[in-house]
């Protein structure tokens, strides 16, 4: 398949292409998003190719998270949602990076007004 014929997504006169593939990834930029069967799209993994850095998302209203204090957390909240990311293999990347990958994965989940907490808010 060509990559030309693949679905564009636009959303809020902003123009994001996702390419999706067999195993319901999603390429947004310069990250792929994972969400696997059993999952909402509130908890999935961003993974940045040229770092090799992965983001978990987890969503606290219907999962229980136990952070791994070795990682960076980032916690998000819009209205009644909240989510927490936590980095999987974090080794001095830049938190820049870290932050950018959570705000893709906010516009793709259409989070447009969301707030980033260092810490619980």
């Amino acid at each position: 398949m060509n990559l030309n014929e693949l679905p564009t997504l636009i959303m809020v006169g902003l123009k994001f292409d996702i390419y999706i593939s067999p195993t319901k990834n999603m390429y947004m930029s310069n990250y792929l998003i994972s969400i696997s069967k059993k999952n909402t799209p509130t908890e999935g993994i961003i993974h940045d190719f040229k770092s090799k850095l992965k983001v978990k998302a987890f969503n606290l209203l219907r999962s229980n998270f136990t952070p791994n204090k070795n990682e960076v957390h980032f916690f998000v909240t819009e209205g009644n949602k909240k989510l927490v990311f936590e980095t999987q293999g974090y080794k001095k990347h830049k938190e820049l990076l870290v932050l950018h990958m959570i705000s893709w994965y906010c516009v793709y989940l259409g989070l447009m007004s969301a707030r980033i907490h260092p810490s619980w808010p």
